[in-house]
């Protein structure tokens, strides 16, 4: 376990983002037809390549946002651009995820940030978080969604803390102890273990520019995601088993033909869900 849980409580951080390996294609029922498995294994391949799309859209956006729009001045941009030309993600994608870091719209359009919350069956929470040209449109399709699902849009803020954070990719030489150090000095509220050889930084919801460029530049740190989130809070949580997981992951796959959906929360624990099981379904909440 490194130190950082030592001077920090846990936090329980569970965020949705679009895409998602933990669902897979429903069964179809036509016996072992070689048409159908062609169907499933091309579905599960669909989802892996949107996956990979949507993390190039959100590194370029990111870098956008933190840096600037011009690749020529702002190397991170430059560099997640260059990986997402050799995996053959399309211009125009690039040009679309550039603009939505400054807040615009391809078309030079003033994007509008909105979300809606909404609470689905046995309890479970949600906030969803967009970007769109067009508010009435986008708050329709969800809400459609979202009944779709016997849900209802209603206010669930109050089963959420909203704060920031900071995901870090860690490297040699930079220990825990510089980490934390540099964390506190930058007014970070919290620091925990992330996946992967990353850690996790928490601020509060105006500080995650502020703390992410300072930790970044003083330690040589690469930022691998800066947001504002909806952590759940730990005594309005609702524990899971497989089944409920799936409806949810078939919730997901529903708001992902939304345009702008940026994020979704839930109240959400591992309850019955193995421990492998869990940490897929959390990776399937974090982007």
């Amino acid at each position: 376990m490194r130190p950082y849980r030592l001077a920090f409580e846990h936090h329980y951080i569970i965020r949705l983002l679009t895409k998602r390996y933990f669902c897979y294609s429903p069964q179809f029922n036509s016996g072992h037809s070689r048409w159908a498995t062609i169907r499933h294994d091309k579905g599960k391949n669909d989802a892996a390549k949107n996956k990979q799309r949507n993390v190039f859209a959100k590194e370029i956006e990111l870098a956008s946002k933190l840096y600037g729009p011009n690749p020529d001045e702002n190397g991170q941009l430059a560099a997640a651009i260059v990986v997402a030309k050799k995996a053959g993600f399309p211009k125009t994608s690039i040009s679309a995820a550039i603009a939505r870091g400054r807040g615009i719209s391809p078309t030079g359009a003033a994007l509008e940030n909105v979300h809606l919350e909404a609470l689905l069956p046995q309890s479970v929470g949600v906030v969803i978080e967009c970007q769109t040209d067009s508010r009435i449109r986008t708050l329709t399709e969800l809400r459609q969604v979202v009944k779709k699902f016997e849900g209802n849009a209603t206010p669930t803020q109050y089963l959420f803390e909203k704060k920031g954070r900071i995901i870090f990719d860690t490297r040699d030489g930079v220990s825990a102890e510089t980490i934390l150090e540099a964390a506190i000095d930058a007014g970070a509220l919290d620091v925990t273990d992330g996946d992967e050889d990353t850690v996790r930084v928490f601020t509060s919801p105006s500080d995650v520019n502020l703390v992410s460029r300072g930790m970044g530049n003083q330690l040589g740190l690469e930022i691998k995601a800066a947001n504002i989130i909806w952590d759940p809070n730990e005594d309005t949580t609702v524990p899971l088993d497989d089944g409920k997981a799936e409806e949810l992951c078939s919730f997901i796959e529903a708001l992902e033909e939304v345009q702008g959906v940026q994020a979704v929360y839930m109240n959400v624990a591992q309850g019955s869900l193995g421990n492998e099981t869990w940490k897929t379904f959390q990776s399937t909440l974090e982007m």
